[in-house]
């Protein structure tokens, strides 16, 4: 605790030099996962409340994508599927009670939230991961289904713990079920990401019990310790739904945000030095056997404990999962919504989060965060909102590269052109030739660059705009009368493989006229 007042102080001097920015950016990464969650459930991020109009939700996720692009934030975990419901047309089950205010209550013809998230997104340089969840089914014991919900149709898939319905994940119609509605998602939408969070089997409650000794009876697979057989249950959905995403979609990537602790070292030595619940005995996720047999291609654990958590240090586990990635990469879950609580004084500390961002780059096997949750950063986390703003995500950046799902960069656009208008600077460019691969181009990179300025696209401090959509033409309003400018563009693929440039093309913007 006296290291992080020593640092804030240090903060403080810093910028009263005016050097704190500049330290800052200067090691930002230029590809650098930065992701945010944005929950539907209960609607604690979007929708601000059930039953808003078609535009009122239109404008208040506009909103929502805009703030954290100001942020620099370049993914959108977007909860798709909170209970066997669900915020899309295109789907079997019933349109969530969040969205309208009554289960299988449609919005207005024509508007499919995802649809235009999605679109909404790409056009700002934003993923967009379409987060499920596999197994909750309702989320109180008195909670109204439709007629069109899966309880109706196959009750015996179910049991109730704690008072809420949870399908039954060792029924192996169950798990082909669910495969299936993913799988509607990933065929019928342009998504960047399948995301699940830490929802396996149910946190443990005291006094309740699993009911799901007959379904153990019923399917066995050779297993004589239920235990054992709960954690193959969730090891055989996950490695199906790797490869059922994979086989129609190649781009789609699959990631899976578990509890931040997979195991304690007193219980397995391969473990974490932490003491806390751990996935593997009481959520029966083998979270580090998924990264290890490659059947997810991001890990974001939620390691929502400060650097001081005497139970689970921040740092402690950062390290843990580092070195437990696989190859694979290591999104860490930060926990935004803790900030000035009063549960633990180190949460109220201003440089909480911020060291946490730099213990993450520091650790080169780590390639970015995900932040819980949206909304936090209008309320308790402003502040944070404000150095990821001005310093820490002063820059865009780019996601990291997944070599072992595509390696092939596109070709660079062709014809780059520059023209001088009243307005600004108009760039336009044509579509590059097809990569090796097939690929042409899904989204493009901006870099302007002042005259007089190395042009270096290894760094992000020169990016004017990153969009993942197919638009060739930009119009760059940012500059100033009598400068010139040299600008450059390169494409991404749909796993952002860049590439080479366009040559530089130099402009001179006109300076200021008699009659101006």
């Amino acid at each position: 605790m006296h290291i992080n007042k020593f640092y804030a102080l240090f903060v403080l001097l810093l910028s009263a030099l005016g050097l704190y920015g500049q330290e800052i950016t200067k090691t930002a990464p230029k590809r650098e996962f930065r992701g945010i969650w944005v929950a539907t459930v209960a609607n604690i991020d979007w929708p601000s409340r059930p039953g808003l109009s078609i535009d009122q939700q239109k404008q208040e996720l506009i909103g929502i994508l805009e703030r954290h692009q100001r942020d620099g934030m370049n993914a959108i975990m977007l909860q798709v599927r909170p209970a066997a419901d669900a915020f899309y047309a295109k789907s079997r089950e019933p349109w969530s009670q969040w969205l309208m205010g009554r289960q299988g209550l449609a919005p207005a013809a024509g508007y499919d939230p995802l649809e235009f998230a999605i679109r909404e997104a790409h056009s700002r340089g934003m993923e967009l991961h379409a987060w499920f969840n596999p197994y909750r089914a309702s989320t109180s014991a008195t909670a109204r289904l439709s007629e069109n919900h899966a309880f109706r149709k196959h009750p015996d898939w179910f049991f109730t713990y704690a008072g809420k319905k949870q399908f039954d994940p060792g029924i192996p119609d169950v798990r082909e079920y669910i495969v299936q509605v993913i799988l509607d998602v990933v065929k019928g939408y342009d998504i960047d990401g399948v995301h699940f969070d830490d929802y396996f089997y149910p946190y443990p409650v005291a006094g309740q019990t699993l009911n799901d000794a007959a379904t153990f009876q019923k399917y066995p697979n050779n297993f004589e310790n239920i235990n054992d057989w709960r954690r193959n249950n969730v090891d055989l959905l996950i490695k199906q739904l790797n490869d059922s995403v994979h086989h129609y979609k190649k781009h789609v990537k699959f990631g899976i945000s578990p509890f931040g602790i997979w195991k304690n070292y007193s219980q397995d030595t391969l473990g974490s030095r932490s003491s806390g619940l751990s996935n593997y005995s009481a959520l029966f996720a083998d979270s580090r056997k998924w990264v290890k047999e490659g059947w997810v291609d991001y890990i974001n654990p939620q390691i929502y404990f400060s650097f001081t958590k005497r139970a689970a240090p921040f740092a402690t586990l950062v390290d843990w999962w580092s070195n437990n990635s696989f190859g694979r990469h290591l999104y860490i879950g930060q926990a935004a919504y803790l900030v000035n609580q009063r549960m633990e004084a180190a949460w109220r500390e201003p440089a909480q989060i911020p060291n946490q961002i730099r213990t993450i780059r520091g650790n080169n096997r780590v390639q970015g965060s995900v932040f819980f949750s949206s909304k936090s950063f209008t309320t308790v986390a402003r502040a944070v909102s404000d150095s990821l703003r001005n310093n820490l995500y002063r820059y865009p950046a780019l996601p990291p590269q997944m070599p072992w799902l595509d390696d092939v960069p596109p070709h660079h656009p062709a014809e780059l052109k520059a023209e001088a208008r009243t307005e600004g600077v108009h760039l336009s460019w044509n579509k590059p030739a097809k990569a090796a691969d097939g690929e042409t181009a899904s989204g493009y990179v901006i870099y302007r660059f002042s005259e007089g300025e190395k042009i270096d696209i290894l760094s992000s401090r020169n990016i004017l705009k990153i969009s993942f959509d197919t638009y060739t033409q930009f119009l760059d309003t940012g500059i100033e009368k009598g400068k010139r400018y040299s600008y450059l563009v390169t494409a991404l693929d749909r796993l952002k493989n860049e590439s080479e440039p366009t040559g530089p093309v130099g402009i001179e913007v006109p300076g200021v006229s008699q009659s101006d």
